[in-house]
C-alpha cells in the first residue's frame, strides 16, 4: 500500500442499519491510498459494532468514539485536527460512495493543482417494497457541476455555491489550515457556512458532471433534511443559509450570492411552505415568513428572476 493521499472522515450516529453498505463502499474504492477516520457519536445501535470490525478487517480506518454525542459539526472538526494527508474528503455513514468517487476527486485536484473537486450526487430513496435505489441528477445539482471545468472559481463559475453538501467534494487540507475553516458545532446544517467559505478561499476549483456519492433519504425519516418540520431545526437551516450568504457578502462574491438568493427561493423556501402551511406551531410559519420577506426585497433589489411556479408559495410565505 503506497503512502496515503487522502483522509475520508465519517462521522455516524445510530446509522448501524445502512453503515455495513457504507463502509464496504469506500472499502472497495479504485482509489486504494486513503486513511479513513469514523467517528461514531456516541450511537446507541450497532454503529459502533461496525466502525470497530471495519476497523479491526482494515488498517486504512481508525475509529474515534464519543461517550455523549456531539454532533456532526463537532465530529468532522475532531477528526480534521487528525488529517496528514494532503486531501481530506467526508463521506456520511448512511450514504454509498460510487467505486470510482475518490479517484474521480482525488485525480482532478492531482492534474489541475486546484484547491478542491467537486463531484455530482443524487438521492437514494427506498421504493414500496423498502429497496433504495438512486434517482436522477437533479437541476441545482446539475447547474453547480456540469459541463466539466478545471480550475475555475467562484467569480467564474458562481452556480458552483449551490453545491454545500460536505459529502460531495475532497479538497486540499492546506485550504483548510491556512483559512482556519471548521464546520459550525452545535447545530444542523453545519455544512452551509463553510462551504462557502472553501469556495470563497480557493485559488482554484475543479467541478466534475460525474456522480460520486448516492445520498440516502431515510425511509424511517430520520435523516436530518427529513426533520424539518421541527422548529429548532427550521432555525438552523435558515441560520445556515443566511451565514453562507453573509460569507459570499463579505467576500464581493456579488454572481455567487445572486446565485444562492435564487436557488434559496425557487427551491428551498417553497418545500418549507408546504411544511409551514399544515404546522402546528405558528413560530414555524413567523421565521420562514421573515427569512423569506428579507430574500424576496433582495431579489428585487438584485434583479433576480424567480420561476413563476414558485410565486403563489412565496406570497403564501411573505405574508406570515
Amino acid at each position: 500500500m503506497s503512502t496515503p493521499t487522502v483522509t475520508v472522515i465519517v462521522p455516524g450516529r445510530d446509522v448501524g442499519a445502512f453503515a455495513d453498505e457504507a463502509l464496504a463502499s469506500l472499502r472497495g474504492q479504485t482509489h486504494e491510498d486513503f486513511r479513513a477516520i469514523l467517528v461514531d457519536d456516541a450511537s446507541r445501535d450497532r454503529t459502533a459494532e461496525v466502525f470497530a470490525a471495519t476497523a479491526a478487517a482494515d488498517p486504512r480506518f481508525t475509529v474515534l468514539r464519543h461517550d455523549v454525542a456531539r454532533g456532526l459539526g463537532t465530529s468532522r472538526n475532531e477528526a480534521l485536527d487528525l488529517v496528514g494527508t494532503p486531501y481530506v474528503g467526508f463521506f456520511d455513514a448512511d450514504d454509498v460512495m460510487l467505486p470510482g468517487g475518490l479517484a474521480t476527486l482525488v485525480g482532478s485536484l492531482e492534474e489541475s493543482g486546484s484547491d478542491i473537486a467537486v463531484g455530482a450526487y443524487v438521492r437514494l430513496r427506498a421504493d414500496a417494497s423498502g429497496r433504495y435505489a438512486p434517482g436522477i441528477v437533479q437541476p441545482w445539482v446539475a447547474a453547480s457541476t456540469s459541463p466539466a471545468r478545471r480550475r475555475t472559481t467562484l467569480a467564474e463559475h458562481p452556480d458552483v455555491s449551490g453545491n454545500i453538501v460536505a459529502w460531495s467534494k475532497v479538497s486540499r487540507i492546506d485550504l483548510w489550515r491556512r483559512e482556519g475553516l471548521r464546520f459550525t458545532e452545535e447545530r444542523a446544517y453545519e455544512d452551509q457556512v463553510v462551504a462557502q467559505q472553501l469556495y470563497a478561499a480557493a485559488g482554484a476549483i475543479d467541478v466534475i458532471p460525474d456522480v460520486v456519492v448516492h445520498w440516502r433519504e431515510r425511509a424511517d425519516g430520520t435523516s436530518i433534511t427529513q426533520r424539518r418540520h421541527a422548529v429548532p431545526v427550521l432555525q438552523d437551516y435558515l441560520d445556515g443559509m443566511r451565514g453562507g450568504l453573509a460569507v459570499l457578502d463579505d467576500a464581493g462574491f456579488d454572481d455567487a450570492a445572486r446565485s444562492r438568493v435564487h436557488l434559496i427561493l425557487d427551491m428551498d423556501v417553497p418545500a418549507l411552505v408546504r411544511v409551514a402551511e399544515h404546522h402546528p406551531d405558528d413560530t414555524y410559519r413567523q421565521l420562514l415568513g421573515a427569512f423569506t420577506r428579507d430574500l424576496l426585497d433582495r431579489a428585487e433589489n438584485e434583479g433576480v428572476v424567480l420561476d413563476e411556479a414558485s410565486a403563489p408559495l412565496l406570497a403564501a410565505a411573505q405574508a406570515w
